[in-house]
C-alpha cells in the first residue's frame, strides 16, 4: 500500500461507530424473534405440563369417587345385615350374619383408608395443577408481550438500519479510492471488529502492544493495522495530536 495514503482519524472513528451501531441493531433484530420463539416454546412446555397434571388429577378424582362408591355400598351391606340379625331364625344364622358383618367392616375399613389416601394424593395434585395454571398464565403473558415487542420494535430497528447503512456508505466514500479495496476486504472478514481505537500503547481490540513508529504513523493519518489481530487502528479523540 502506498505510504502516501492518508485516512483521517475522524473518518475511522466515525466508521467504527457506525459499524458497531449496525452490529448492535442487527443483533437486536435477530434477538427479538429468537426470544419470542423461546417464550412460545416455554408456553408450549408449561401447557403440556399442565395437561399432564390435569390428566393425573382426573384419574385420581375418578379413583376417589370409585373408592367412595364402593365404601357406600359396603356400609349399606353392613346396615342391611344388621337388620337381618333381628330376623335370624337360629344361632347358626345369627353367627353367619355376624361373620359377614365383620368381614364387610374389615373390607370397608381398608376401602376407607384407600379412599383417604387417594383424597390426600388428589389434594396434592390439585395444588400442582394450580401452580401449573399460574405458570401457564405467566408464560402466556410473557409470550404475548415478547411478540408485541417484536412487532413494535422491528419496523423501528429496520428504519435505523437503513439510516445507518446510508450514513456508512456516505462515510466510506470519504476514504481514498486506493484504500477502498483493503478496507472492504477487512470489513468482510471482521465486520464490526474491523477497526479498533488505541488504548494507551495497545490495540483496543486485542491488547497487543503497538510500536511507537506505528503510533506516529497514525498521528500523521496513515492507515495502520494491528500486527496481531489485523484491525485498522485509530487514535481516540483524547489522544489526538495537540491534546
Amino acid at each position: 500500500m502506498s505510504s502516501q495514503i492518508t485516512v483521517t482519524t475522524e473518518s475511522l472513528r466515525k466508521l467504527h461507530r457506525i459499524h458497531q451501531q449496525l452490529q448492535d441493531l442487527k443483533e437486536r433484530l435477530e434477538r427479538g424473534p429468537r426470544i419470542a420463539k423461546a417464550h412460545e416454546a416455554n408456553l408450549i412446555r408449561v401447557e403440556q405440563r399442565l395437561a399432564e397434571l390435569q390428566a393425573k388429577a382426573k384419574s385420581l378424582r375418578l379413583t376417589v369417587e370409585a373408592k367412595q362408591g364402593q365404601l357406600q355400598k359396603g356400609e349399606a351391606s353392613v346396615a342391611r345385615r344388621r337388620e337381618q340379625l333381628r330376623e335370624a331364625k337360629d344361632n347358626r344364622a345369627y353367627q353367619a350374619l355376624l361373620d359377614e358383618i365383620a368381614a364387610h367392616e374389615m373390607a370397608n375399613s381398608v376401602l376407607a383408608d384407600e379412599a383417604l389416601e387417594a383424597m390426600e394424593r388428589l389434594d396434592e395434585m390439585n395444588k400442582k395443577v394450580a401452580e401449573a395454571e399460574a405458570a401457564v398464565a405467566k408464560a402466556r403473558s410473557q409470550a404475548q408481550r415478547s411478540a408485541e415487542e417484536v412487532e413494535g420494535q422491528g419496523p423501528r430497528i429496520r428504519a435505523d438500519l437503513q439510516r445507518l447503512e446510508a450514513e456508512l456508505r456516505k462515510t466510506e466514500q470519504e476514504l481514498p479510492a486506493e484504500f477502498q479495496e483493503v478496507y472492504q476486504r477487512l470489513v468482510r472478514a471482521k465486520g464490526s471488529d474491523a477497526l479498533a481505537p488505541m488504548a494507551g500503547e495497545f490495540c483496543g481490540g486485542c491488547n497487543h502492544h503497538v510500536p511507537l513508529n506505528m503510533y506516529n504513523s497514525m498521528a500523521l493519518s496513515k492507515p495502520v493495522f494491528c500486527r496481531s489481530c489485523g484491525r485498522l487502528l485509530y487514535l481516540p479523540e483524547d489522544r489526538m495530536p495537540g491534546r
